[in-house]
């Protein structure tokens, strides 16, 4: 391959407030989790309340998600985001998952409403299913966009 006519694109580090920015400003991403030698990544939805995350799973008691939860180590979230063929950034948050009590929180239906979109159902039923909150609290969080 000729790497000198390959395109490059300048990017830069983000500083923390545009992080922080960038995870209030966008509530889906992608939680990446690792069993041995096996990986699962999933979109979940979160919010940022400005010092962790707070990811909404779904479970109908066969969740293969929530199996990864228990034997990773090290989960890792990202959120990303362009504007175009080449403008392009992404947070990249590593950390350690803790499962949240909703009612110990002082979290209720409507605080869910209002911090997640709507739970998407796929084979399951409604009556199916267990909403299971969890925080991902940063260990790093790093951010990189292109230059404008």
């Amino acid at each position: 391959m000729d790497i000198e006519n390959v395109q490059y694109a300048d990017t830069r580090g983000l500083s923390d407030r545009e992080v922080g920015d960038l995870l209030a400003a966008h509530h889906v991403g992608v939680l990446a989790l690792a069993d041995d030698g096996s990986a699962y990544a999933v979109p979940v939805d979160y919010h940022y309340d400005g010092e962790s995350l707070i990811l909404r799973l779904s479970d109908d008691g066969e969740s293969r998600k929530l199996a990864y939860v228990e034997a990773t180590t090290d989960p890792q979230f990202l959120v990303y985001g362009h504007g175009g063929d080449y403008e392009s950034w992404s947070v990249l948050v590593r950390g350690e998952i803790e499962e949240l009590d909703p009612d110990a929180e002082g979290i209720d239906a409507a605080t869910v409403n209002d911090w997640f979109g709507p739970v998407r159902v796929f084979d399951e039923t409604v009556p199916d299913l267990e909403l299971r909150l969890f925080r991902l609290v940063p260990e790093s969080m790093v951010g990189r966009a292109t230059l404008d």
